[in-house]
Formats: C-alpha cells, structure tokens, sequence
C-alpha cells in the first residue's frame, strides 16, 4: 500500500489471457450481420457414413444466443407441414457459409412465438431500409 491509502493497480499476467489467444484464431471473420427475424441460408457439412457433403437449411432466425466462440443462432423452418428447427454454432468449422436472404423486421430478441403460428401468419415484415 502507498502512503495515500490507494492501492496500486497489479501487473498484467500475461499467461493470464491465454484462452483468449487461442480463441481468437479460431473466431470467424466472414460472417454477415444477423438479427432476429432474418431469413438465413446456412450451409452445414453433414458427415454420413464416410462421405461428407453440404446440406443447406434455410429458415427464420427465431434466436440469437451467447458470445464470442459460444455464439449460435437457432433457425426454424416448415418442412413437410412440421415446423423444424436447428441450432448452429456460428465459428463451428461445420459451417461452410451463412447467408442472408431477406431482412425481417422482429420487436424483440426471441421470437418463439412463431412456434405456434402457421403458414403466412408466421412471416414477418421486410425491414425497410434505414
């Protein structure tokens, strides 16, 4: 303690932030600007049996949750009459690409009250261009 009272500030570690170094490469860069209530196109490699291929699943951003490396985004989709949902981790190496097809315009973060509406009931507004 100095003669004022205050203590002084500690040194930095820097082994301190070394989860934070290692994280950081493996963030990613090229991903488009998401929101609640935007139609995504997500392109996910799928690994059946031995064979790897890309499955699209395009639907409304109904989620978005976490930060950094632990952020995801929930995405649901109608597909046969039953709506179906899917949740992807955005910096997962899984993921080819992200795009965004529509802007729709949301009044709040969480939008699962889409869950119970049907066919044009469950769109949503294009957001105008600001």
């Amino acid at each position: 303690m100095s003669q004022s009272g205050v203590q002084a500030a500690p040194e930095k570690d820097p082994s301190v932030n070394v989860l934070d170094d290692i994280v950081a490469d493996q963030l990613r860069t090229d991903l488009p600007e998401i929101s609640p209530g935007d139609t995504i196109r997500v392109a996910a490699k799928v690994v059946e049996g031995n064979r790897e291929r890309i499955q699209v699943f395009e639907g409304t951003v109904i989620r978005l949750r976490g930060g950094g490396i632990n952020e995801s985004v929930t995405v649901r989709r109608i597909a046969s009459g039953v709506g179906v949902e899917r949740t992807f981790r955005l910096h997962s190496p899984r993921i080819e690409r992200i795009e965004i097809v529509r802007h729709g315009e949301a009044r709040r973060a969480k939008l699962y009250y889409l869950r119970r509406r049907v066919g044009k009931a469950a769109t949503l507004r294009e957001r105008r261009p600001s």
